[in-house]
């Protein structure tokens, strides 16, 4: 079934539409940029340019997508911007493309939540199923790992990543990497321990979880530094998908991570 587009409504004639996409009134498309099908463009909305959206998506009123990065290094170079299926883009929302010296492309998976004036900045890399409270921001170049939250008024550094299945509370400033599964929060953050809900909710297997929470109590509570941690959690906490992606996650940081604990000064494991 062919779209519908409001009269009011200025759509680039670059720009592809496919079947059942609707543009409201005095919203805005760009130039290079695709549409897929079954999405609806709010009134007021804008996509800016060299954007590729996929299927039942919705931009609510308002919101921007594929604007130019907040870069001052971004000279003008052609980049894009990436987004898969049925994600929500709530009013005020911001996505901006990549830049040329961060690999050209900004990157957003299926099924996202992203409420209203909530921002991905450029160069980012968003998996499936997130959740991005009111205002919750990414600087450039961040990582956020499938079915995580990144809570209300919350920000996250350049370079950081968000592991997968993570709980980040609001109003927290994330300057590490926040661990997958984990539940992170505070302006100077902390580490508590499972997001046992979110695993549940997730249908991971009682037996998964057991075995995250045992790791879980090694890394924050055994007193160890964090190689003694890993070790120890290889040989103790079992065998699972969601243990070998904690341990995975942890190896590969740059940053380092946050396992800080409430009350403590300096945490354990050097951070």
């Amino acid at each position: 079934m062919a779209g519908v587009v409001h009269a009011t409504a200025v759509v680039d004639p670059s720009a592809r539409l496919s079947d059942g996409v609707v543009v409201g009134p005095h919203a805005f498309i760009g130039p290079d940029v695709e549409v897929g099908r079954d999405t609806e463009i709010g009134a007021g909305a804008q996509i800016a340019r060299s954007t590729r959206m996929g299927a039942e998506n919705k931009v609510y009123g308002n919101a921007c997508i594929g604007f130019d990065p907040q870069d001052l290094k971004y000279g003008g170079e052609e980049t894009v911007l990436e987004v898969g299926d049925r994600n929500h883009f709530r009013e005020f929302c911001t996505v901006h493309r990549g830049t040329g010296l961060g690999g050209g492309k900004t990157t957003i998976g299926d099924g996202n939540l992203f409420m209203a004036y909530s921002h991905v900045a450029h160069d980012c890399n968003v998996g499936d199923h997130t959740v991005f409270a009111n205002a919750g921001t990414l600087a450039g170049h961040v990582e956020v790992g499938d079915g995580a939250t990144v809570g209300a008024f919350t920000a996250v550094h350049q370079f950081c990543r968000v592991g997968r299945r993570a709980y980040i509370g609001g109003y927290s400033v994330i300057t590490k990497d926040a661990l997958p599964f984990m539940k992170t929060v505070g302006i100077k953050p902390v580490c508590l321990g499972l997001n046992t809900i979110g695993l549940q909710r997730a249908g991971v297997s009682e037996e998964s979880i057991a075995r995250l929470d045992a790791a879980a109590r090694i890394l924050l509570r055994g007193g160890l530094n964090t190689g003694q941690a890993l070790d120890r959690i290889e040989t103790e906490a079992g065998d699972s998908a969601e243990v070998a992606d904690l341990i995975a996650f942890i190896r590969s940081s740059e940053r380092g991570v946050i396992t800080r604990l409430p009350g403590r000064r300096g945490g354990r494991g050097g951070e």
